[in-house]
């Protein structure tokens, strides 16, 4: 392809983008309305059934037009979380007062490519009590681990929020990793959108790294910093080059092992 028709093709999504703003913009318009109609009723805020129906029919529409229905649904509830703090916040004349486009000079080269959080895994000395208290008593819910079950963990979630529970029974570095450090996040996963620009990035600055890039049979590239001190915080950045398909207990338990032969 000709330098002139990326430059087309870079126009068109440049108008699409434009567009699909507008259409935010009016659709955020209507909630203000709505929001306006239930502050003269006794409608709540949340409707449970409405958010459900939503989400639902919304994955349907994506699996029509050939959309993964897991990143609509994403795109989805980002936007319901808006509208709901519309309606909770009131109308305003200026939406965002205080706020800009960000400078191209204040943004670090993990910047351009960090996106969200994207799970978090939690070592717990109590794996079944743990699991109670979040599925019983919080409403998570136990979603499969990529590649089958895993003795001494358990992956939970609530809408897009993920969190895998490891317990010592999974393995002799899990165990010595909580004799050492005791019960609590383990490491906080950002999803970026290239592992190995972000890891070049972080290197350029001097980032206290503890691997390289790795990839898995699903196409997940991954890598970890050191374990801050300070905090006691580890990070890890992922990209979903691959299939959208949950984390591995087997790559989790692996970075235990790194841990183990780590001073």
């Amino acid at each position: 392809m000709s330098v002139t028709g990326l430059l087309e093709l870079r126009a068109r999504i440049d108008e699409l983008d434009q567009r699909l703003v507008e259409v935010l913009a009016a659709r955020l318009a209507v909630c203000e309305e709505v929001a306006r109609v239930k502050e003269g009723t006794d409608t709540p805020v949340i409707q449970p059934a409405r958010v459900r129906d939503v989400i639902t029919s919304r994955r349907q529409l994506a699996i029509d037009q050939g959309i993964d229905p897991d990143f609509a649904e994403q795109v989805f509830r980002v936007l319901l979380a808006e509208t709901h703090r519309i309606e909770v916040a009131g109308t305003r004349p200026d939406a965002a007062p205080d706020k800009s486009a960000a400078p191209e000079s204040t943004r670090s080269a993990l910047d351009t490519v960090a996106t969200r959080i994207d799970h978090v895994v939690i070592a717990v000395d109590d794996l079944a009590a743990t699991l109670s208290t979040f599925t019983d008593h919080l409403g998570f819910h136990q979603v499969p681990l990529a590649g089958g079950p895993t003795v001494g963990m358990e992956a939970i979630a609530a809408g897009g929020v993920t969190m895998i529970l490891v317990g010592p029974t999974a393995s002799p570095a899990v165990a010595a990793y909580l004799a050492r450090h005791g019960s609590g996040i383990q490491h906080l996963a950002i999803d970026v959108l290239n592992a190995g620009y972000a890891r070049a990035a972080l290197t350029a600055v001097d980032a206290p790294l503890l691997t390289d890039v790795v990839v898995d049979d699903n196409g997940h590239e991954q890598f970890f910093t050191v374990r801050d001190p300070a905090s006691g915080l580890q990070l890890g950045f992922i990209s979903r080059t691959g299939h959208r398909v949950g984390i591995g207990g087997t790559n989790v338990l692996a970075l235990f092992d790194v841990l183990a032969q780590t001073p």
